[in-house]
């Protein structure tokens, strides 16, 4: 006999139709998936910040020995593409508040990536909220109307595009919901309320529940993955491998696993994509205390074209086709400026000739965060692709990518400079103000910007601190600059704040920036720090210090006994 998962406990607020999908069914769900894995993805988790110091301590970045095999071996391939991701040329990207899903679902993309991850602040109320619209939207039901504007929104396009949903990344809890006051994993509340509800109608219209995955560290995570789907459509009785998830390779211990991934997967593969601003972001992690020779220059200066990054995307695409998955190229982040069309045209012809270079270099499509751009990507596939719908059969056997070649940072040209420095100060403050008021993707500078904006700001200025670096115009990166940047920052953030309300996110967005880019230890993501401090429900809110275990009280998995996979 197997024990039956005990009922989840929902401390959330419950606003206006909550209860459409907190069902006592859809929490069954929930609370199934979480018994039979929320053990094992404590596991990984602990087993994450094991390897990363090793690799502190020395320990080389490289493929892995004990999967030589699953490399080698030529026969596998990933399942056909399925219904509605045959042609992926251009995919529109955002959080699934109701005006940005219609303004995507109306773009002329062929996928929309709906995003309770980096593009979205995780407030209770934001992650409820974008499951109701996923839902309206995948019936036809979602509208909006601009309390602001009077302005109202309707899905008007013959055909949206496909519906991929990107669910929280393994490291985050969701403290609105808890088994024993413990926070269930953010992944499998988001994969499990959306497919509890929507899977048997996605699939009724013609398609299927398609998810990307992110911020996976090892082939083991996928894996994971991979038992979760199997359990979730045995449940609900839908046909196995009707689940289909693109994993973003993020991560640089990713990047020496995509074979593995992609084999874990392989019944529900539908490809891996260049997530290349979290890609940074994790090279600087990964790194952080192995000395100077890893110190990477202002991010500007860190483009595709660079010898390490343009090893990882060569390998991601060789290493896709050979397998039979698709490879889908990195965000366009640009925000058309209505006020100034120079600027618009300049940043359009940036667009066009990275586009270009992708579709050129086999990519079978590529990301864009602004409708204004979906056109231009897709121009660009459309010159390579013509009327086929991707490129799966071009194979890329002139790549031949080494482990040196992925770690290569001396190779990066560049410098790190003062305005460098002044923009990532500048940069994360802005988006970290409006982040702890739950907002997500923001528009900063002409760029749609999300929470990958931050970890790389924040982890450069870390590293150059941690590193004594010197800057071009000869300062060295000390705490006192760094504080008298902020300071300078901050006052002219509370110079425009309007309101009590924006003064206080002012100082949040400063205490959050400090922990995360200040400290003697580098923490590895923001977003746990800064949820529990800001973004729960204040009643659930710690006001005092907090500890590593507090960020970590998903991991808190009691023994349980043995469940069977399908029960």
């Amino acid at each position: 006999m197997f024990s039956t998962p005990k009922a989840p406990r929902i401390k959330g607020t419950m606003h206006p139709r909550f209860d459409e999908i907190l069902t006592p069914e859809a929490l069954a769900f929930l609370a199934k998936l979480d018994g039979a894995h929320a053990g094992r993805r404590a596991e990984l988790l602990a087993a994450r910040r094991e390897r990363s110091k090793r690799v502190w301590a020395g320990e080389k970045v490289d493929f892995l020995a004990d999967t030589r095999s699953v490399r080698e071996d030529k026969s596998w391939k990933v399942a056909p593409p399925a219904p509605g991701l045959v042609d992926r040329r251009c995919e529109i990207t955002g959080p699934p508040t109701p005006k940005m899903s219609i303004n995507a679902l109306n773009s002329g993309a062929k996928v929309w990536m709906a995003d309770f991850e980096d593009s979205l602040a995780p407030s209770w109320r934001n992650v409820i909220d974008g499951q109701l619209n996923l839902r309206d939207a995948i019936r036809g039901h979602l509208e909006f109307t601009d309390e602001a504007s009077g302005k109202e929104y309707r899905v008007t396009a013959e055909t949206p595009p496909t519906i991929v949903v990107r669910p929280r990344g393994w490291r985050l809890c969701e403290k609105h919901i808890t088994i024993d006051g413990r926070p269930l994993p953010a992944a499998l509340v988001d994969f499990g309320l959306f497919f509890f509800h929507n899977a048997q109608q996605l699939i009724d219209n013609g398609a299927g529940p398609y998810f990307y995955l992110p911020k996976l560290e090892s082939h083991l995570e996928a894996r994971l993955w991979n038992d979760v789907f199997t359990q979730a459509q045995a449940l609900l009785g839908i046909p196995q491998g009707t689940i289909r998830a693109t994993v973003l390779i993020e991560t640089l211990p990713a990047a020496f696993e995509m074979e593995e991934i992609l084999y874990e997967l392989r019944d529900h593969s539908s490809g891996l994509n260049a997530g290349r601003w979290d890609y940074i972001f994790s090279y600087i992690k990964t790194f952080a205390y192995n000395g100077g020779d890893y110190v990477l220059p202002d991010r500007s200066s860190i483009t595709m074209t660079t010898p390490m990054m343009r090893a990882y995307t060569e390998l991601l695409v060789s290493t896709c086709h050979r397998r039979g998955a698709h490879a889908i190229g990195g965000m366009a982040a640009f925000v058309p400026s209505r006020a100034d069309q120079s600027v618009t045209e300049q940043a359009l012809a940036k667009v066009k000739a990275d586009k270009e270079r992708e579709a050129a270099d086999g990519f079978d499509g590529s990301w864009v965060a602004h409708p204004g751009l979906v056109a231009t990507c897709t121009q660009a596939f459309d010159a390579v692709l013509g009327d086929r719908p991707n490129q799966l059969d071009k194979q890329r056997d002139d790549v031949h990518v080494t482990a040196a070649d992925l770690i290569a940072a001396g190779a990066t040209p560049g410098k790190v400079t003062l305005e460098g420095l002044k923009t990532n100060i500048s940069v994360s403050l802005r988006y970290l103000a409006a982040w702890v008021n739950e907002q997500g993707a923001v528009a900063i500078d002409n760029l749609m910007e999300d929470a990958a904006t931050v970890e790389i700001s924040r982890t450069q200025i870390w590293q150059w601190l941690h590193h004594k670096v010197r800057l071009s115009e000869g300062l060295v990166v000390t705490p006192d600059l760094v504080n008298e940047l902020v300071k300078h920052e901050v006052d002219a953030l509370h110079a425009q704040a309007t309101d009590e309300r924006s003064h206080r996110h002012v100082d949040e967005a400063r205490d959050v920036f400090v922990e995360s880019a200040m400290g003697e230890d580098l923490p590895a993501f923001f977003t746990p720090y800064a949820y529990v401090r800001y973004l729960i429900d204040r009643p659930l809110q710690l006001r005092g210090p907090i500890s590593k275990d507090d960020l970590r009280m998903s991991e808190k998995v009691p023994p349980r006994e043995p469940q069977a996979a399908h029960n």
